[in-house]
């Protein structure tokens, strides 16, 4: 490893992306673009989004404290419906409402003695933006719960009939998806596409006759969407904090997500690009990876709003660990969890990238 020639080749990969306006659009400005986006269907005209709550647990306490967490997060207007309406699907069909939600009977006795117990939340396929707000609301309070009884970090503080402190909305929970966007696509696009063209052109045959090596081509790519990473993270939180106001924290345990979350997926991209026979190819294997990772891994909607083998693919998704790990360090403070999904991000970068190292074709006949 030469220090001088990785620096010289970091200078010119770099200068050559930043010539590229499209590459520059999706890494920094696109996902702005989604926030500015979300918000402002979100926060437009300071409007709630009706939520009708069947509650069959009666006057408990634990129900109402629920009821109270998601009153309190500002984007819910809740109304109520008595358990002798029926089952709550077919009384929103009836009265065309797009949401809402069943406390089960029992739910105050599984909380406390800490059993498994399920909401059932209805939500309109025909009214993304409502189901967004929706889900990430409830899945806000159900997270602060589900912590609040494993005796983690509170989020909420909760005396008597008050909530105190802040309950997490949609928005505070887009911002970590949108950076594990900007990780993911970045990458991966760009990789595909160098080393399918280079294998092409033969371009890694010439490189491979000079001085430098296969370490320091790699090491100058990997510092440059390191950076790149940190940069669109910082603008996109910047936006989102300025903007919209949001909760969440670049924490010390978040750091880790920004080099180990780069590392794979330009492992990923090098192994996409070596297996492909041809560019137009490459660009196929490329889409094929990322978009179901865009929208089954947590980027726009929280992974515990989906049915259970939906989940299932999710958490088989690299990304779904990238983007759980931050939400879980930037907003819930589970250290535990966030530490589990950095050493599962980490294990799979680690065989993704032995994987890219071993099909990299620098010296290919």
């Amino acid at each position: 490893m030469n220090a001088r020639r990785t620096y010289a080749d970091f200078k010119v990969f770099s200068r050559s992306y930043l010539r590229n306006k499209v590459a520059l659009f999706f890494t920094l400005f696109f996902p702005v673009l989604l926030i500015l986006l979300f918000g402002e269907i979100v926060t437009s005209s300071n409007t709630t989004v009706d939520l009708t709550v069947q509650n069959l647990d009666g006057n408990t306490n634990v129900s109402a404290q629920f009821l109270a967490a998601l009153n309190h997060t500002g984007v819910l207007s809740l109304s109520f419906v008595p358990p002798s309406a029926g089952n709550l699907s077919k009384y929103m069909a009836a009265h065309d409402l797009t949401a809402g939600l069943v406390i089960p009977a029992g739910f105050s006795q599984a909380y406390l003695q800490k059993k498994v117990v399920s909401l059932v939340l209805y939500t309109d396929p025909g009214s993304p933006s409502t189901t967004g707000v929706v889900q990430g609301a409830v899945g806000g309070v159900v997270n602060y719960f589900n912590l609040n009884a494993s005796g983690a970090h509170p989020i909420v503080q909760v005396t008597g009939e008050d909530v105190g402190s802040q309950v997490y909305t949609y928005l505070d929970y887009l911002t970590p998806g949108l950076i594990g966007f900007s990780i993911l696509t970045s990458p991966m696009f760009s990789m595909v596409n160098i080393i399918a063209e280079y294998k092409k052109e033969r371009i890694f045959k010439q490189i491979s006759l000079t001085p430098l090596t296969k370490a320091e081509w790699l090491t100058s790519k990997i510092l440059w969407y390191f950076i790149l990473t940190f940069i669109a993270a910082f603008i996109i939180m910047g936006v989102s904090y300025g903007v919209f106001n949001s909760h969440v924290t670049l924490t010390l345990l978040a750091l880790p997500f920004l080099f180990v979350g780069p590392l794979l997926f330009v492992a990923l991209g090098m192994i996409a690009g070596a297996v492909a026979k041809t560019p137009e190819s490459a660009a196929v294997i490329g889409n094929l990876i990322t978009f179901p990772m865009m929208f089954l891994a947590g980027t726009f909607f929280p992974v515990q709003s989906f049915n259970p083998s939906l989940q299932a693919v999710a958490h088989v998704l690299p990304l779904y660990y990238v983007i759980d790990g931050m939400n879980n360090a930037m907003i819930l403070h589970n250290t535990g969890q966030a530490l589990f999904d950095l050493a599962v991000t980490s294990v799979i970068a680690v065989i993704f990238f032995i994987i890219a190292i071993l099909v990299f074709p620098w010296r290919e006949e």
